[in-house]
């Protein structure tokens, strides 16, 4: 009936119906609404009308009762029909909008910062109208997951928010347990209460990837222990034991120690009292006695206490900051005084939640990528136990001796978002304002096995000075998978940018040298040197695998802290957005599931070098640019490939490599770096740090530099007292020295 009300003529009434009343349930029965009767009131003066006439006439009519029933049976048909065509609509716009949506959204959320809040959004919307579809349910599948969520004791409340909206309401989900509960794939800050127990805070995502399925999402459920009211260490957060060594539970510091806190230990003699300092004093491999070590640790005005306070008190209005530039010593002194320890290197990741909570998502919620420390606990970045600004801010002292010192993680609000995840390390007298620490306690230690406080070594390093490169034929078939046929690029400028005060920026668009996929490339050209210009082209480190835009590209920390001085200085920068970076990145082999060994991983960085390469086409193309004088700028991942893109690429008149090394991860034979690294001729130059772990430097930064092909005079490596970090003036004088010196001074 439905079906016929929406598309078929209805039949006639019988012939013995008088016409005038045929005329008005015609009407009312029109297709077209602009021909029906415009309302109820419209069509009951019809029918008084007819009514009216019958009677003069001495006809019988029927009676009012029945002519009523008969307008609302008709009106009913009429709903009936508006609210399936309504419907129809809907089923259409589920299948013609909502499920190419919900696969655009998807291929934009990829990876290990998988965020399928908005798919799930138009999913659900979906599910409403076409709630059996196949082709729903696999999306569904890709975009949510159905978790288990408890607490000991049962019984908590449990709430939570999406964790790229902070500030939001919480949203209640019911009281622990929870099972089999439907929550789309991201990441969730969560927060548990229950009478009489502590509140329990976290950041967590509620997914994991299987790892035999590029795709099929599994669950991560969410369990918690509630420690009663007044149990609980104050200012301290339970951590969840096991991870690396199956670790007993623990507790490790809400935040960093701030210098409010350092000062209590400094005014109570904190550092005359010997019994706090129970390490032998060690610098450079020496022994210091307690006097000589006492003499190394004092502020800038030569009285005890951190490297960046003076007078023996922290910087002006400070005293919430974390403390900064202080010694692995004073750090594990400090720790004594408060009845507590540092933190094993295994512990600390484990309170992070390493390989638990993405980086890319504790990266935008915390201190990383600005110009100094910020007040702990300002920014929301939280991890899975509720441990705020364990991401950036200042980097933490950990327990452990390392092969050149103690170790430190979480990097520095000047560090790369990655280091996060990393584990570095630094000379135990190191007193770096990018030095900080936090103290952990451990109610079973006895439980907790030795080997995780025992010195960490690293991951074992190839001997790249044992290992010999192809003949020069298998190169040369190597060399050609980055070759391509040259066609139009296409280029068109999508915008043009001149109101900003250091340079004119472009974004162009490029067709890429393989299939149909575009290439953006951002172009920044001085306003202090003539055409054509001198141009280094970029290639940024791992962390634009986590960011899904490369909107505000300038105000990117690389760019800030790496590439803006080089603009000022004269030269054009030319930044492309890689194959896998940015909004581009979809063909990054998504975490834990395929290696750098991976037949997936060497597709990638032959579109990567390809790309590289159709930008060099491109500037030869304008006039402006001089393609006799170009650059390649290498930063951590663009620092390794320095053993790969020149030795491809002839093009290049200098090289700058800025934290790169032979990379200790296997790969296939086709972009192994022992196969390039010697047929690199062009001038080069490394800047790396001495402690760095992320690329050693006797097992990984020394064998690239001496096994170079470029000259000994036109090489050079120039090695800092840091981890992966190059302190941002050297940076600009050796960076700037070197282009001066091979690319020619700027006019």
């Amino acid at each position: 009936m439905l079906y016929a009300v929406v598309h078929e003529e209805p039949k006639a009434l019988k012939e013995t119906a008088p016409a005038e009343l045929c005329a008005i349930v015609k009407r009312a029965l029109e297709k077209d609404a602009r021909a029906r009767y415009s309302s109820a009131a419209e069509m009951a003066a019809d029918l008084r009308r007819y009514r009216e006439g019958r009677q003069a006439a001495g006809l019988t009519i029927l009676r009012p009762k029945v002519v009523i029933s008969a307008i609302a049976l008709l009106l009913l048909l009429c709903a009936a029909g508006a609210w399936w065509f309504h419907r129809q609509s809907k089923v259409r716009w589920a299948r013609e909008q909502a499920l190419p949506e919900i696969e655009r959204l998807l291929l934009e959320s990829v990876g290990g910062n998988l965020d399928a809040a908005g798919a799930y959004r138009v999913a659900e919307g979906a599910e409403k109208y076409i709630g059996g579809d196949p082709r729903l349910a696999e999306l569904l599948e890709r975009c949510s997951v159905r978790i288990d969520l408890k607490t000991e004791p049962a019984g908590a409340a449990i709430w939570f928010r999406h964790v790229s909206s902070p500030d939001t309401e919480w949203r209640y989900l019911g009281e622990s347990p929870l099972e089999k509960i439907r929550l789309p794939a991201g990441g969730f800050l969560w927060k548990i209460e229950k009478q009489g127990y502590e509140t329990v805070m976290a950041m967590a995502p509620t997914f994991r990837y299987d790892a035999n399925s590029k795709h099929r999402l599994a669950p991560r459920n969410f369990q918690r222990v509630l420690d009663p009211v007044g149990k609980l260490p104050p200012g301290m957060v339970r951590v969840a034991g096991g991870g690396t060594g199956k670790l007993p539970d623990f507790f490790i510091d809400k935040y960093e120690v701030t210098n409010r806190q350092y000062k209590e230990f400094i005014d109570a003699g904190g550092y005359r009292d010997r019994k706090h300092w129970k390490h032998e004093f060690l610098k450079e491999g020496k022994k210091l006695a307690w006097e000589a070590a006492m003499a190394e640790l004092v502020d800038q005005s030569g009285r005890p206490g951190p490297s960046t306070w003076s007078a023996g008190e922290p910087p002006a209005g400070q005293d919430a900051y974390p403390v900064s530039g202080v010694s692995w010593y004073e750090a594990a002194a400090y720790a004594e005084f408060r009845g507590k320890g540092l933190p094993g290197v295994y512990h600390w990741g484990q309170a992070a939640g390493v390989g638990m909570v993405p980086v890319g998502w504790l990266a935008r919620a915390s201190n990383v990528g600005t110009d100094g420390p910020a007040v702990v606990g300002s920014r929301p970045g939280m991890t899975a136990f509720g441990a705020y600004d364990m991401a950036g801010n200042v980097r933490e002292w950990c327990w452990n001796e390392a092969k050149n010192g103690r170790v430190v993680r979480g990097g520095a609000w000047n560090d790369a978002a990655y280091m996060f995840s990393y584990i570095s390390q630094a000379a135990p007298f190191d007193r770096s304002p990018r030095n900080g620490f936090r103290c952990a306690l451990y109610p079973d230690l006895d439980k907790v096995p030795d080997k995780m406080f025992a010195t960490w070594s690293g991951e074992e390093a190839p001997d790249f000075y044992k290992q010999r490169p192809v003949a020069d034929s298998v190169f040369e078939v190597y060399r050609e998978q980055f070759s391509y046929d040259k066609k139009p690029l296409n280029a068109r400028t999508e915008w043009r940018n001149e109101s900003v005060a250091g340079w004119i920026q472009e974004k162009v668009i490029l067709d890429a040298a393989y299939g149909s996929e575009q290439l953006p490339v951002y172009l920044f050209l001085p306003r202090n040197s003539r055409p054509p210009y001198q141009t280094v082209v970029y290639f940024p480190g791992t962390h634009t695998t986590y960011m899904s835009s490369s909107k505000d590209l300038d105000q990117y920390y690389e760019f800030v802290s790496v590439l803006s001085f080089v603009v000022k200085n004269g030269r054009a920068v030319v930044f492309p957005v890689y194959k896998g970076t940015f909004e581009r990145r979809e063909g990054i082999p998504a975490e834990g599931r395929e290696g750098t060994d991976s037949r997936h991983f060497m597709e990638l960085i032959v579109r990567m070098v390809q790309d590289f390469r159709t930008c060099l086409d491109y500037l030869e193309s304008r006039t402006d640019f001089d393609a006799k004088r170009l650059a390649y700028l290498g930063y951590s991942w663009g620092g390794t490939l320095g053993a790969i893109i020149p030795a491809v690429e002839n093009r290049l008149q200098a090289s700058v490599l800025v934290l790169g090394g032979m990379p200790l991860s296997p790969a296939r034979p086709e972009i192994r770096h022992i196969n390039y690294v010697t047929r690199v001729k062009v001038p080069t130059l490394m800047l790396n740090g001495r402690y760095d772990t992320t690329f050693p430097f006797e097992t990984s930064v020394k064998p690239m530099f001496d096994l170079l092909g470029t000259p000994a005079a036109h090489k050079k490596l120039v090695a800092y007292d840091t981890d992966h970090f190059i302190p941002r003036n050297e940076l600009i004088k050796e960076t700037l020295a070197w282009l001066d010196r091979y690319l020619g001074p700027v006019k």
